[in-house]
């Protein structure tokens, strides 16, 4: 029988299949969750764009699906300060959209939130009591992963640098995401702003694994058992794979996101901060273009996209994709079109027969 040659998140995670579903906010829901946990991988539910009560019933959803393991995702930033004058600059700098598209320029803009992980995320933590909970941009406070851990869940986060790694294993993360400069999304970067800096997975997986002692999974332009397996070779104990899944049916992918996924290749993403303040990898698309894709006029995180949504509401009825975000990493250009729960299983089996071949 082949198996797995690094078998610490297998056990850690209580799980069959090293391969963990990013927490892909707005793209994975129940349904997606489901599918990875019955093939055998974990379940993952992004949460910083739920209310309580829609984390709640999607958790149900998938423990009526699975009894798969579950990871519940969010983010540990700091709201920010309100900046009244960079939210000005930064729609003005919108203003001729607004007339193109014919949009309410002089109406108040709208909210655009993630909510940061706070006292009452913390007690609904409790209260479902998920086996992993995982963190984007480091970690809540010392007393908050404290608590979660005493709820009985493991706590893992992402790091973009090995510094990033070094810290979260000394504040108490089970094992780290090693998130190269591949990876779709938002960037978990959190003790550097300096985006041109980043890592890519090839390069940061083993000068992470060689750092620190808790188990390391691989994220970033993985999205089949190729991947899969040099993330292995490289010292990985897992992977999780985004852009892969969102290909798939379960996904919760908007008609225009399809499209644009469809027709990606490799050099067709980019990182940007126009839609949210901070850096993200996704398709480039009109306003990307124009305005960035990084812009020093995006308002912090993750206030930036409330001036998109009047140009969001008018263009996207028409087919317009333009003023979007198209979240996808740099492997969009290897497509699947299988189901999820087929999409896990085909990838585990594939990359196990390739380890093999290598000796492992």
């Amino acid at each position: 029988m082949i198996a797995w040659p690094d078998t610490r998140i297998l056990k850690l995670f209580d799980i069959e299949v090293p391969i963990l579903l990013a927490p892909m906010a707005g793209a994975a829901g129940s349904a997606l969750a489901i599918a990875v946990g019955r093939a055998g991988g974990l379940s993952s539910l992004p949460c910083a764009m739920l209310s309580h009560d829609q984390i709640r019933e999607e958790v149900a959803l998938i423990r009526a699906g699975t009894h798969a393991p579950l990871n519940l995702n969010f983010f540990a930033h700091q709201s920010p300060e309100a900046n009244p004058d960079a939210d000005k600059t930064w729609k003005d700098l919108l203003e001729p959209y607004y007339q193109e598209l014919g949009a309410e320029f002089d109406s108040p803009t709208p909210t655009s939130n993630r909510s940061p992980f706070d006292e009452t995320s913390c007690a609904l933590v409790e209260e479902l009591q998920p086996q992993v909970v995982s963190f984007h941009f480091g970690l809540p406070s010392p007393a908050f992963v404290a608590r979660v851990k005493a709820a009985g869940a493991k706590v893992i986060s992402s790091a973009t640098t090995v510094e990033e790694a070094v810290w979260l294993e000394q504040h108490g993360c089970d094992a780290i995401i090693a998130m190269g400069y591949e990876a779709g999304g938002h960037r978990g970067m959190f003790l550097s702003d300096e985006l041109y800096t980043q890592v890519g997975t090839m390069a940061l997986v083993p000068q992470i694994t060689d750092a620190v002692s808790v188990p390391v999974i691989a994220a970033g332009g993985i999205a089949d058992s190729r991947g899969i397996a040099a993330a292995f070779m490289l010292g990985a104990s897992a992977v999780q794979l985004g852009t892969a899944y969102l290909f798939s049916t379960e996904a919760r992918v908007s008609k225009l996101h399809q499209a644009a996924l469809a027709s990606a290749k490799d050099s067709h993403t980019a990182l940007t901060n126009i839609f949210t303040g901070r850096p993200a990898r996704g398709i480039v698309n009109r306003i990307m273009r124009e305005l960035g894709p990084i812009s020093a006029h995006a308002p912090a995180f993750p206030t930036a996209g409330g001036a998109l949504i009047p140009l969001r509401g008018k263009a996207e009825p028409l087919g317009n994709d333009g003023f979007m975000n198209l979240w996808a990493g740099q492997a969009v250009g290897i497509k699947h079109s299988l189901p999820a729960e087929e999409l896990t299983r085909q990838l585990a089996i594939q990359a196990l027969e390739r380890l093999a071949g290598l000796g492992h």
